[in-house]
């Protein structure tokens, strides 16, 4: 390979490793909320999958606890379905027409 080759393989390289690490950052801050129950039950989730707000309503309460903690169960399924999808969605773009090895996937 040519010397200006493979610094520019380099450049490539460290501009692609600095895409990645905002898209993470990016991901780490993004909030994303999921539902359950026409909206009962609503979970926020940041990017790490950490709950960051809980929202039971009214409605929800007069049910019995087994369907509360149900809807509870399916809401944070649901919001930890978004942002894993969103994840997805964000690194992929980082990483698009990149020709990967089998395997190696970078956390998608």
């Amino acid at each position: 390979m040519m010397k200006g080759q493979m610094g520019n393989l380099l450049r490539q390289a460290q501009q692609m490793q600095e895409n990645m690490k905002r898209v993470q950052d990016e991901i780490a801050r993004m909030e994303i909320t999921g539902e359950a129950g026409a909206g009962m039950v609503k979970i926020t989730l940041t990017g790490k999958h950490q709950a960051r707000k809980v929202e039971i309503s009214a409605d929800a309460l007069k049910e019995d606890k087994e369907f509360v903690e149900d809807l509870i169960a399916a809401a944070i399924n649901d919001a930890a379905q978004k942002v894993d999808e969103a994840s997805r969605d964000k690194l992929a773009a980082v990483t698009a027409g990149m020709q990967l090895p089998p395997g190696m996937n970078l956390g998608l």
